[in-house]
């Protein structure tokens, strides 16, 4: 009975291998395969994209807390407004014309 199982197995084996070269003859089937590799392919991207997003997220509760923190009042002694600074005008000396000499 062990020999019978291992022989169907291996008849298995061999109607696996000869329909794979079957298929790769195909012109559907392989393009059927490239298919399947591009989605393989975006698949592995869309996960790396994934765990950058895990990053960001992290950045973004920290910068959260930053916020939070800056938009309490303080309870300590209020600060002072800064003074607004004095412009320094100059003035322009106005001039006189000089009359015209007689002629």
């Amino acid at each position: 009975m062990a020999e019978r199982k291992t022989d169907l197995i291996g008849l298995l084996a061999n109607r696996g291998e000869d329909v794979v070269g079957k298929l790769s003859e195909m012109p559907t089937a392989q393009r059927i395969l490239e298919a399947a590799n591009g989605l393989r392919e975006r698949a592995d991207e869309l996960q790396k994209r994934l765990r950058g997003l895990d990053a960001l997220e992290a950045r973004v509760k920290a910068l959260e807390k930053k916020v939070d923190q800056l938009s309490r009042p303080s309870t300590g002694a209020k600060r002072a407004a800064p003074k607004a600074a004095a412009t320094k005008r100059t003035t322009v000396k106005k001039t006189t014309p000089k009359p015209a000499p007689p002629s």
